[in-house]
């Protein structure tokens, strides 16, 4: 069940044990409320036996008041369901820190989306650890923060880092082809709430030059994958991928280039999910709600 919603709705994300009766609880509690569903979509793991569900409905007659609705979900579905929710509301600006080292393909595309009104979100702070793309927070008029990394100022520029998203009071963390591990403090600070992007040749060809290798093997396509960052390097849970297909003509120029537009599409989407709310992880995997 899809809509359009044109006023304020709540969003919920919610997944536990399947059971009987889960659609019809969550339904009668928003109808009972006066409160009319937009959009609704389901999806069971069978195999796990997980039920998982994204609701969202209007909240201009909903008799309860906004502040409450959480506590009043949880006594009367979630604590019944044995249920794990988040709830947020289409009204809130999701403000979003990028950062980049020295290729700006990914930042020219997400920077664009911004400034044009596709995307409703705030862009307080761009954040490199090269002076590279300076001239580009510039033509966008953002503010742009250097802190470069070395093995023996790391742990101190990640605690700056910190700082530096906290004060600007960051919701979602992109990292538009950034190129440093980020530490485990930073990640724990943002639990699926940084996405990456890179190239899908990992593991298969790792290093600074996947395409230069996958040229010299002769492969057939290539990829990109978003996903969010963990602890563990590049094995976040996925939120887009996708290929393009390449032939023997194509020079490594060319796999650079069709590479590097994928990586923008790619990232682009899993952003767009992530902001929409339509993003539910679960045992580093994903449910991607239409």
């Amino acid at each position: 069940m899809t809509g359009m919603a044109t006023e304020r709705t709540a969003i919920l994300l919610m997944h536990c044990a399947d059971q009987q009766g889960l659609v019809a609880a969550i339904s009668e509690f928003i109808a009972r409320n006066e409160g009319n569903i937009v959009y609704l979509d389901q999806h069971v793991d069978e195999r796990r036996g997980i039920f998982f569900m994204r609701v969202e409905w209007e909240l201009a007659r909903f008799r309860v008041a906004v502040e409450a609705i959480d506590k009043a979900f949880d006594e009367a579905i979630g604590q019944r369901f044995g249920m794990h929710w988040t709830l947020s509301f289409s009204d809130e600006v999701p403000r979003i820190a990028i950062m980049v080292s020295r290729l700006p393909h990914c930042l020219y595309d997400l920077l664009s989306r911004w400034q044009s009104g596709e995307w409703r979100v705030e862009i307080p702070v761009l954040i490199s650890n090269h002076e590279d793309l300076g001239d580009v927070a510039e033509q966008f008029g953002l503010p742009y923060h250097v802190l470069p990394v070395t093995p023996e100022n790391k742990a101190h520029q990640e605690q700056r880092l910190l700082e530096l998203l906290r004060a600007q009071r960051v919701d979602l963390i992109v990292l538009a082809r950034y190129m440093q591990i980020l530490g485990p403090q930073l990640i724990a600070n943002y639990p699926n709430r940084i996405i990456n992007i890179h190239h899908s040749f990992l593991p298969a060809f790792p290093g600074a030059r996947p395409y230069h290798n996958a040229h010299a093997r002769g492969v057939k396509i290539i990829g990109a994958t978003s996903h969010y960052a963990t602890a563990e390097l590049d094995a976040g849970p996925i939120i887009a991928q996708d290929v393009v297909h390449i032939t023997h003509r194509d020079p490594v120029e060319e796999l650079i280039r069709k590479g590097r537009d994928l990586e923008k599409l790619v990232l682009a989407r899993a952003v767009w999910a992530h902001i929409q709310r339509k993003v539910l992880c679960y045992e580093n995997r994903t449910v991607i709600f239409d």
